[in-house]
């Protein structure tokens, strides 16, 4: 399909943006042809496979830059891999595209994926392109894991752990700041503005992936993702000091009257970590995390009460489980 804007072609696109980014890997057939195949030299492990897509006006606004498209797009894929317990190894990915795009934009995106991929140890396998009103972008993105390493979400006994990493809520601020429904001083403004446009994944999953009985990526909020572990079967007991708020965070909440802990609560788009292991593996994730400079914080315990309950004054009636369709 030709793309006319710009005198813009689905070829030049190729040949001129995406190219660079298949490492001229052999299964990718330099873009040549309409398939690719995906080879393992190591028989010791398998593909994990998982996939998203973010859409204007939803996952992000139509103005903002398209270095922060494509960490978004990239970030939501690899927290998966990585709550899989497994590695990066490469990727497909589909835009549809409107009839502003130009090459400015394309090179401003395929540039940012090239220092992603770099960082992270994967490579563009191939993908689509086509037409739209409005600017969507879409990965299927592919792990390797050992055959005998299987890390599920909802495998959880009675006082398990629950762990989370990173902080939680930073890019709830950073989007309310740019809706603004609340401002504070610049440098405050500018760090949650970051975190918000340029989220990054978790790495530690596979390095503690032999400890666990579960993980999960934040992308829904906390109290979404933890629910949906728990799967009707067992219940959480959260202590809300032991929830992880950056010092930048706190003094948000201590000058907005308005805006509580319960409204970071299940903000989505953290990326951080929910990691539910036996409590005889807590100082060895805990070390493991240490030793690679990742924040991880004890929260609470698998109860057999069901729901997620918490040991001070937040009420969960005001907390509303994040769903795409709402």
């Amino acid at each position: 399909m030709k793309l006319i804007k710009n005198n813009l072609s689905e070829k030049l696109i190729i040949n001129k943006y995406f190219k660079k980014l298949n490492l001229k890997k052999k299964g990718t057939f330099n873009f040549e042809n309409d398939g690719a195949y995906l080879e393992l030299k190591n028989k010791n492990y398998k593909l994990t496979v998982t996939t998203d897509s973010i859409s204007e006006d939803i996952d992000f606004f139509n103005h903002d830059d398209p270095k922060s498209i494509a960490q978004k797009i990239t970030t939501v894929n690899l927290s998966d891999i990585y709550a899989m317990g497994a590695l990066p190894h490469s990727y497909l990915l589909n835009l549809h595209l409107p009839k502003h795009i130009n090459e400015n934009w394309l090179n401003s995106f395929s540039n940012q994926l090239k220092k992603i991929q770099r960082k992270y140890g994967f490579y563009l396998l191939g993908g689509d392109l086509s037409q739209s009103n409005k600017l969507i972008v879409s990965s299927t993105f592919f792990g390797s894991i050992k055959k005998k390493l299987e890390v599920f979400q909802n495998k959880l006994n009675l006082h398990d752990d629950i762990l989370i990493t990173g902080s939680i809520g930073e890019s709830k601020i950073g989007l309310e700041i740019l809706k603004k429904k609340f401002s504070s001083n610049i440098i405050l403004n500018q760090y949650f503005i970051q975190k918000y446009l340029y989220p990054t994944p978790c790495k530690l999953g596979p390095l503690i992936a032999s400890h666990v009985n579960s993980m999960k990526d934040i992308s829904d909020g906390l109290i979404g993702d933890l629910t949906d572990m728990l799967n009707g079967k067992y219940g959480a007991l959260i202590n809300v000091n032991k929830i992880p708020l950056s010092v930048k965070t706190k003094k948000i909440l201590n000058v907005q009257n308005n805006f509580r802990i319960e409204n970071l609560l299940n903000s989505g788009d953290d990326y951080g970590l929910i990691i539910i292991s036996s409590k005889k593996n807590r100082n060895k994730i805990i070390s493991i995390a240490n030793e690679n400079d990742i924040k991880v914080s004890y929260i609470g315990k698998i109860i057999s009460e069901k729901g997620i309950h918490f040991d001070s004054y937040i009420d969960m009636k005001n907390i509303k489980k994040f769903d795409h369709f709402c």
